[in-house]
């Protein structure tokens, strides 16, 4: 049974940091593009940021890029979200999610085999 699962999220001030983690089971880890998407309060859910399995290639939405990272560590087949200049437009849940050995359609959610529960970040203002 895949199992993905979200930690990290939490309260925040506009301008700080948080590292979102997601630790995957079930599932052979370094096959498969991770992503993170999100959904804010009355919105769709969008795309986050992408890394592929071998960890070469990643993307990153223009609204987070320069200020999110994304990383994998696939010795512990965990996918990490290093989130700093946090905005109050960052506030919601945050969701990782596992796209067996694609790149493609990274930016699109039903390209995603498996998904998270999510963590919730709210940032203040």
């Amino acid at each position: 049974q895949v199992q993905l699962v979200e930690s990290g999220g939490g309260l925040v001030q506009a301008g700080g940091s948080l590292r979102l983690s997601c630790a995957a089971s079930g599932l052979t880890f370094s096959r498969y593009t991770m992503g993170w998407f999100r959904q804010a309060p009355g919105k769709e859910r969008e795309f986050v940021a992408a890394i592929s399995w071998s960890a070469f290639d990643t993307d990153y939405a223009d609204s987070v890029k320069g200020r999110f990272t994304i990383a994998r560590d696939n010795a512990k087949n965990t996918v990490y979200l290093q989130m700093n200049s946090l905005k109050p437009e960052d506030t919601g849940v945050y969701y990782c999610a596992a796209y067996r050995m694609g790149w493609s359609t990274r930016r699109i959610e039903r390209g995603y085999d498996y998904w998270g529960q999510g963590t919730q970040v709210t940032v203040s203002s």
